[in-house]
């Protein structure tokens, strides 16, 4: 494997390319010169070469602002960029939100001590966390879920701790990842096999997944070979990396913990949850965490639960825990479900599976004569560090029924049809897709990667309808589609709808991911929508926190707003380019592209 050069900081020579042929020609050269070392930067390399007058592929898009007079008003002591140091070594893993020895000052009752805790204002870094020594751009999709360069995330504690399991394996300079699990030790994709015998995953109706407890995500991975996209999450603790390991193999997955507050997702968005001997108490805290499963599964969704206490009759011993203790644990499960009206559609070997009811009247009717509790929040997307409860949410009236993937990608969502998101009416809905179409069309003129594969995680950090992410759809690629808590509309349901993924986050802080896991990260309007509410400089420190080296960044906002993100980026390690609307000049909407420079930790880090 090739060895990349010890980072000093400087640009390299392609920056050069990059001023003096345009930005175009610069995302080419970009792609040759990735340091992957495993040989997809010398194809890229030969089609350049093919196509050498390509470059020019947008001869008539100026890269100037035009807006001159906005950029004379800055003050010569203004405008030198602030210039970032890298952060200690020590940082090279850190999630403010998620923070080791911060956890342990909080409660362990209910997995609160794994939930965010994120650090005040005094104790916020304002460094750039460096890259490990040896950092290689990760390997493209497919070969990534099997395959993580040992740099990267040089954790070998799994490959011990899971041997028997056929987690993780560690082979020379990589890892590999045979596709096991706990309780699929001879692959995931005999096991979805045996899911898919009860669940319809091959027709489309299945589309959305919520893992929870994944592991290094093998469930999610061998799913996308089956079109079904799945959110995968597990806590930052003893399994070190873990969620590192996913987004390393380009598998969706954050960090987070069915604890104490609700999940950041919106009610009744995903068509599947599962549970692979996740160790939840799903039975403990009078049945807390499978209301909360219910509530984000869709009517006719359905729940997975492989492992302890499903067949204990057969298990107990294996398992290392009393016939008594097993079949108390399965009764309360039981009992639950049945409130929550899921019906158990299969029991097979140590696999249950049930579907929540699609008949939400009868339903209701059945659990008011249970005496069940009903949540009386009258939002059931206002989930934010709000506490989770004992009771059930009701159903959501929807328009509709959803279609199956891929039609439902541009289909009316049922929530846009029955006017549950105000200010979005069909029309406004269908007006936005094309929008998005013709923007990101824009920015494959661009950026000509788009299309290659060089970018298969994305963050979109804005999401609004997800109309951007519907629009550069594809399975080389899959977008986090974040909608902040303190947007207007909450759309986040609607995005699911779509069948998209995505969380509510608010930006003022850290993201529930591990530095260096997103290879494109899309902004959209996000700096006036938090003018006044945080540091913008705390927002962009951020993603370069979650930006990998030689990642890139297109920032789309009003020209004011890009020239102070500009100048703030340049003392980053950023190289930019501010390139007019596709509409022309005088469009005071401005596209600011970026790219992150590669450079890793050194003795010279000393914050």
């Amino acid at each position: 494997m090739a060895k990349p050069s010890s980072a000093d900081g400087r640009t390299r020579s392609s920056v050069q390319i990059f001023i003096v042929v345009g930005l175009c020609c610069f995302f080419y050269i970009l792609g040759s010169w990735q340091r992957s070392g495993f040989g997809k930067g010398d194809s890229i390399a030969l089609e350049i070469t093919k196509k050498g007058s390509d470059c020019n592929i947008v001869p008539n898009l100026s890269f100037d602002t035009h807006h001159g007079g906005e950029i004379s008003k800055i003050e010569e002591s203004e405008s030198k960029p602030k210039v970032f140091e890298p952060c200690n070594a020590n940082f090279i893993d850190y999630t403010p939100c998620q923070d080791q020895r911060r956890a342990m000052t909080f409660p362990r009752d209910n997995m609160n001590y794994r939930e965010r805790h994120c650090p005040p204002e005094e104790e916020k870094l304002h460094c750039l966390i460096p890259a490990p020594k040896g950092y290689v751009t990760p390997f493209p999709w497919p070969k990534s879920r099997d395959y993580v360069p040992y740099a990267n995330a040089p954790y070998k504690s799994l490959t011990v701790e899971k041997a028997i399991q056929n987690w993780i394996q560690y082979e020379g300079n990589v890892f590999r990842f045979p596709g096991g699990g706990t309780q699929f030790p001879q692959g995931a994709d005999k096991y979805i096999d045996q899911l898919a015998s009860v669940i319809p995953i091959k027709d489309g109706t299945v589309r959305t997944a919520l893992d929870t407890g994944c592991g290094v995500a093998s469930w999610g991975a061998y799913l996308w070979s089956r079109n079904v996209i799945a959110m995968s999450f597990a806590p930052r603790d003893s399994h070190e990396a873990q969620v590192q390991f996913a987004l390393e193999r380009g598998v969706p997955a954050v960090i987070g913990v069915l604890g104490t507050i609700k999940l950041p997702y919106p009610s009744a968005a995903f068509d599947m949850a599962h549970c692979s001997r996740c160790l939840i108490p799903w039975g403990a805290n009078d049945g807390m965490y499978m209301m909360e499963v219910d509530r984000v599964l869709r009517p006719g969704g359905y729940w997975v639960l492989s492992g302890p206490p499903i067949n204990w009759k057969v298990n107990y011993k294996a398992w290392q825990r009393t016939k008594e203790d097993l079949e108390e644990e399965q009764r309360k499960i039981e009992e639950v479900a049945k409130l929550l009206c899921w019906e158990k559609k299969s029991e097979k070997s140590e696999i249950a599976i049930w579907q929540k009811t699609v008949d939400s009247e009868s339903c209701r009717s059945r659990q008011e004569d249970s005496s069940v509790k009903f949540c009386e929040s009258t939002d059931a997307n206002d989930v934010w560090y709000k506490k989770m409860e004992v009771c059930i949410t009701p159903t959501p009236t929807v328009s509709g029924d959803l279609k199956p993937f891929p039609d439902r990608l541009y289909a009316i969502p049922p929530r846009i049809v029955g006017g549950s998101v105000p200010g979005v009416s069909v029309e406004a809905y269908q007006d936005d897709n094309e929008k998005w179409k013709k923007h990101v069309n824009a920015y494959k003129k661009i950026n000509r990667l788009l299309d290659t594969g060089r970018y298969r995680n994305i963050l979109d950090m804005n999401a609004g309808l997800g109309s951007f992410a519907a629009a550069i759809q594809s399975t080389k690629l899959w977008v986090m589609n974040v909608v902040p808590t303190i947007a207007e509309k909450s759309t986040l349901g609607v995005i699911y709808e779509r069948g998209l993924i995505g969380i509510y986050h608010d930006w003022c802080e850290a993201f529930s991911t591990y530095p260096r896991t997103y290879d494109l990260i899309h902004s959209h309007g996000l700096f006036n929508l938090y003018k006044d509410k945080c540091n913008e400089e705390d927002i962009l420190l951020e993603m370069d926190r979650i930006l990998r080296p030689e990642g890139a960044v297109i920032f789309r906002d009003e020209v004011d707003v890009l020239i102070k993100v500009k100048k703030l980026v340049e003392g980053m390690r950023w190289d930019t380019k501010m390139v007019d609307h596709e509409d022309g000049p005088l469009v005071p909407e401005k596209i600011l592209i970026a790219v992150k420079q590669y450079w890793v930790a050194n003795a010279t880090s000393t914050q």
